[in-house]
């Protein structure tokens, strides 16, 4: 009779076609997930124009989605910890397709509202759970790369909601856009039969069968044999509880992660849903506006990479830092004038440095967690920073309804970063109750805390 130990044997794999697998499809997830959340800010300036809303009216529609968004997390996030990812992703899958290609028959903003609301239940609930099962099967060398690149596909969606737009819209109207969200439910049945199950979750059941199965795809050099016992890490057999957020010295850290994601998601979906309303109210066309919007996610995949590469050598505290004080800096820029090139730059900084912080955010918060309680942590993260995603469109709304200046909203979008900076600061300085440093984990790979 053998004990294995799970996360000893995940961690040092190599990537094989197996890692590329759920790579490929935990991708798709998020790729399909980030145009059915970006298509608010392309649709909106024809939505103004067809429905007549004003400012505020039009944030406070663009909220619908968001707080839906995070119900689902706070919901489906702790749910995956009891079901499993596999069941939890796939009605996420089904509530944000379904929903989202229903929302092109909306006649009114008020089932227009509805259905972003229950779309945004499975946007928010499937984030965490994609997140966590790419962060288990990734092998600890490059797991925040891979953890990156998985979730840059947020941003390809973005770009396709945005390029599309631009076709679809002037020929075939705003509704157009939406009817491209069939797509996922058309692949579902692929899905389901090569998305794997959590191996931490079949052990925790007993499923020990299954896991073995798994974890000789996920490392080869393990065999099967008759009588083996699956071990997991110390603290990652246990059963989920919210408040496990708050024990082993994590309590401090818990809450810096929450106001970090807080500060993110308000400047991300501020300007998500606002940048191309503000840059046609300053004269550019709806085109030209929405290839702002393309830009801004363009940056984020560069952002999201290049970050997740850093933060395998430096560690994901510093490149947050950097990230959150950059984003801060390249929103105050745009409130200057400058010429074209300049500001499509800036703005492919910007890009890169809220929607790109926040997929690093995501890495590390799943990763400081233990595995029993990762997408309960995540998800709760994620829940409150939809706080901030909530207000950023309000407060684009608003800020735009006192018909202030568009600097004046950039430098509102921009203050948030500088927040986020010094609670990741804090996050690590802190001494969890263990006794290591949290910044001496954070400057190499992070998971040596996630017990």
């Amino acid at each position: 009779m053998r004990t294995i130990d799970v996360s000893a044997l995940l961690d040092g794999a190599r990537f094989n076609a197996f890692h590329a697998r759920v790579l490929f499809w935990c991708a798709l997830i998020i790729i399909f997930d980030g145009y059915d959340l970006v298509i608010y800010g392309v649709v909106l300036p024809a939505l103004m124009q067809t429905w007549n809303l004003t400012a505020l009216q039009a944030g406070l529609l663009g909220s619908c989605a968001l707080v839906g968004m995070m119900f689902g997390a706070l919901f489906f996030g702790p749910l995956s910890d009891r079901i499993g990812r596999r069941k939890t992703i796939m009605t996420c899958v089904v509530l944000f397709s379904g929903f989202t290609v229903v929302n092109g028959f909306a006649r009114t903003p008020e089932e227009f509202a509805i259905c972003r609301f229950i779309a945004g239940l499975g946007i928010g609930g499937v984030m965490p759970n994609v997140v966590a099962l790419m962060n288990e099967y990734a092998p600890k060398k490059i797991r925040s790369t891979l953890v990156a690149v998985m979730f840059s596909g947020y941003s390809v969606g973005g770009m396709l909601s945005a390029g599309l737009g631009m076709v679809l819209i002037p020929h075939w109207g705003w509704q157009a856009v939406f009817f491209v969200a069939v797509v996922p439910l058309l692949v579902l049945p692929l899905l389901v039969r090569q998305l794997p199950e959590s191996i931490n979750f079949l052990v925790r059941q007993g499923k020990v069968g299954m896991a073995s199965e798994l974890l000789e795809k996920a490392a080869p050099e393990y065999r099967p044999g008759a009588g083996d016992q699956l071990a997991l890490a110390k603290g990652q057999a246990g059963k989920a509880a919210i408040g496990q957020l708050f024990h082993d010295g994590r309590s401090l850290s818990t809450l810096m992660l929450w106001v970090a994601f807080f500060c993110c998601l308000l400047m991300v979906y501020a300007l998500s849903s606002w940048l191309p309303k503000l840059m046609n109210a300053a004269g550019y066309g709806l085109n030209s506006s929405l290839a702002f919007l393309l830009v801004l996610n363009f940056g984020a995949i560069f952002g999201a990479i290049g970050g997740g590469w850093l933060g395998d050598r430096i560690g994901l505290g510093r490149v947050l830092f950097a990230f959150f004080t950059l984003g801060a800096l390249s929103l105050s820029l745009l409130a200057l004038k400058s010429p074209l090139p300049v500001l499509y730059l800036l703005i492919g900084v910007a890009g890169a440095c809220t929607i790109g912080t926040q997929i690093l955010a995501n890495a590390c918060a799943v990763q400081f967690y233990p595995a029993h309680i990762r997408s309960t942590g995540l998800g709760w993260a994620m829940g409150i920073g939809r706080i901030g995603a909530i207000i950023g469109p309000l407060l684009g709304g608003a800020l735009h309804a006192a018909q202030l200046p568009i600097q004046a909203s950039f430098l509102a979008f921009a203050l948030p970063g500088l927040i986020g900076a010094a609670a990741i600061l804090v996050f690590l300085w802190h001494r969890p109750g263990n006794g290591a440093l949290v910044s001496d984990a954070i400057d190499k790979p992070l998971e040596s805390v996630s017990g």
